[in-house]
């Protein structure tokens, strides 16, 4: 049996440290002067040794190596022999391998040929599509909708997989970023992939508040999920009608909770579609640097904040001890619209403006806003589909919020609580979650999350489920049926008020609707 291929993380002393290769056969030969690296890299067989953004924090940026060996013993090597090169490394999990990157990835790109434009996708990462990709890149027989605005169907990006059902106005490209994010070509060389990039996009215009026509059309044509990043601050029941119908057609409505600001709306303002029933909704959250040490910086007033601090909700937060820099709290004029009817969130501020680079040619990070929130859970939902095609529509939610990140124990976000949703989408986890319910021989975890409210129903075919630092109480509902053993774990807590209920079945006879739709089969060997 060959062993297998050790992946790792190398940070090196120095950013300008780039060592030269030439590509032998299946693996490189190191063609620099360094004895000491040339008498270690010769003992071992590369497979790769590039620079990466990828686990890398500010000060290690430029100084990032990803490597593939054929042993693990090479990081202990280079790091106690030749440590005039290397400070420190890590060896990456054999469970953090199950990971693929389209050859336009950008500058995270690790196992990736990154040929696209040179952009920072961290942002991905945060919501682990990569793991996503490793399962599906999407399917062309599964569309996604865009209901924002004009799409270029001569780019590249969406040239061959779009069709316009109404012609719209450019906006500013707005409809070109949504349908980027959600499904611009991937693996092509070019620019950048969508999350859930082999999908079909159906375009059309946005608006139609009172009936939502141009929804309804594109659910009757085959949309599973349809993207809607504007909002009216009107409700009209015609339209939750509509909503209702696609719905039962099979078809997702996802939609951006909306910009304005908590010192505005203090959490009581509602915008649609994405507070109609049936329609997820949106709002941002910061991903970008894992500590405030990471990001802090210092304002034009004189006063220390950090920004983009990953798991916050605000773009920006500030310090209740501004001397000790103690006591982060998110301020409130930097969280996009927050309410009771959000669902979940996801990075808006550092995403790059794909419509900017399209129009203009130009690199761009976006600063805050819901719109660009929305598609990467719509994309989310396409990959969903795309792996498991009879997926019913009313688990798709369930398994968005089980799967996502609980945000509460970050800052002072539980002064928000009931109004971000379940937290942060994760989309590898959701990806995930959706292949171990179906794998005879895998084990769904449900685990660290608290509801008190939302309808969750599951079902799973795996050889276990598992109830882990769980709770599920006063309004929340779980409707969970397993075709083999429900396990609760430890601080599994079920606790329904009048308004929640609890229902937990095994059904050996259960019988899966369709099977998994894999990228690569053999996955299912391994």
């Amino acid at each position: 049996m060959s062993q297998e291929k050790a992946w790792m993380y190398l940070r090196a002393q120095d950013s300008l440290f780039a060592p030269k290769f030439s590509k032998v056969d299946d693996h490189l030969v190191y063609d620099g002067n360094d004895t000491k690296l040339k008498n270690i890299l010769q003992k071992y067989k590369i497979f790769e040794f590039k620079k990466t953004f990828k686990k890398a924090t500010n000060k290690n940026l430029k100084k990032t190596f990803f490597v593939i060996a054929d042993k693990k013993t090479l990081l202990t090597d280079l790091l106690q022999k030749t440590n005039h090169l290397f400070e420190s490394g890590e060896l990456i999990a054999p469970e953090d391998k199950k990971i693929f990157e389209p050859n336009d990835y950008g500058l995270t790109s690790t196992i990736g040929a990154n040929k696209g434009v040179q952009v920072n996708l961290d942002y991905f990462d945060f919501l682990k599509v990569p793991k996503a990709w490793y399962y599906t890149t999407g399917s062309r027989g599964i569309v996604v909708g865009i209901a924002d605005a004009s799409v270029d169907t001569t780019n590249a990006e969406f040239k061959g997989k779009t069709k316009v059902f109404r012609a719209s106005s450019l906006s500013k490209g707005h409809g070109n970023g949504v349908a980027g994010i959600t499904a611009a070509q991937g693996d092509n060389g070019y620019g950048v992939p969508g999350v859930c990039y082999d999908c079909s996009i159906y375009a059309t215009d946005y608006g139609h508040f009172k009936d939502l026509n141009q929804l309804l059309e594109l659910s009757r044509a085959g949309a599973k999920v349809i993207n809607c990043s504007w909002v009216s601050t009107r409700f009209y029941q015609t339209a939750q009608d509509a909503i209702d119908e696609m719905y039962n057609n099979g078809t997702i409505i996802v939609a951006a909770a909306g910009n304005a600001d908590w010192s505005k709306t203090k959490g009581e303002k509602l915008y649609y579609p994405a507070s109609y029933n049936h329609v997820i909704s949106v709002a941002s959250i910061s991903y970008k640097h894992e500590t405030i040490e990471d990001h802090t910086l210092l304002s034009k007033t004189g006063n220390y904040y950090g920004e983009n601090i990953r798991g916050y909700l605000g773009r920006t937060l500030g310090f209740k001890d501004k001397e000790a820099l103690t006591g982060p709290y998110n301020y409130p004029v930097s969280l996009t619209t927050l309410n009771s009817e959000v669902d979940l969130v996801a990075p808006s501020s550092g995403q790059f403006r794909i419509s900017k680079w399209m129009f203009e040619d130009e690199i761009e990070y976006i600063w805050e806003a819901s719109s660009p929130t929305a598609p990467l859970v719509t994309g989310t939902i396409g990959l969903m589909y795309s792996l498991y095609p009879c997926l019913p529509t009313d688990e798709v939610e369930s398994i968005l919020k089980l799967s996502a990140w609980n945000i509460d124990s970050i800052g002072d976000n539980m002064k928000y609580k009931g109004n971000y949703g379940a937290g942060a989408l994760q989309t590898g986890d959701a990806v995930e979650m959706i292949y171990q319910m179906v794998s005879d021989n895998e084990t769904v975890t449900i685990d660290n999350q608290n509801f008190s409210r939302s309808d969750f129903k599951l079902t799973t075919y795996s050889k276990k489920t598992i109830l882990k630092d769980q709770q599920f109480t006063d309004a929340a509902m779980l409707n969970l049926t397993s075709k083999n053993q429900i396990v609760l774990s430890e601080n599994t807590v079920l606790k329904p008020n009048a308004e929640g209920s609890i229902h937990l079945k095994i059904d050996p006879t259960l019988e899966k609707g369709c099977d998994l739709q894999l990228r690569d089969p053999s996955i299912l060997k391994k």
